[in-house]
């Protein structure tokens, strides 16, 4: 089995704030990329576990959320291996917009 792809991304909203943020932006960042879509996602408490298609392949992981920090763990078939540098590069680009604190 592959190592999974990790990305932990740092944040000052808190717990709650971050996972409302994550609820409301997951969906519309994966309308964006045209090539990925979410089949499975299922929050308990702070943890949310998912499933993704991209590219026809299937990958599966969790976000677990703390007050100071995401961390976001998926495991890439071997097919996707392959883009797991840009993704992981993309996945903590938008995370970080995604959970950085606004005025």
């Amino acid at each position: 089995m592959p190592a999974p792809l990790v990305v932990s991304i740092p944040h000052r909203l808190g717990r709650e704030e971050a996972i409302r943020r994550l609820k409301d932006g997951l969906t519309r960042a994966a309308a964006s990329i045209p090539v990925l879509a979410i089949e499975q996602e299922r929050w308990e408490d702070n943890r949310m576990d998912f499933r993704v298609r991209a590219l026809g392949q299937i990958a599966s992981g969790r976000i677990d959320v703390a007050d100071d920090h995401v961390r976001l763990e998926v495991v890439l078939p071997w097919l996707l291996q392959r883009f797991a540098e840009a993704a992981q590069a993309a996945i903590r680009s938008r995370g970080a917009l995604l959970l950085t604190k606004r005025s």
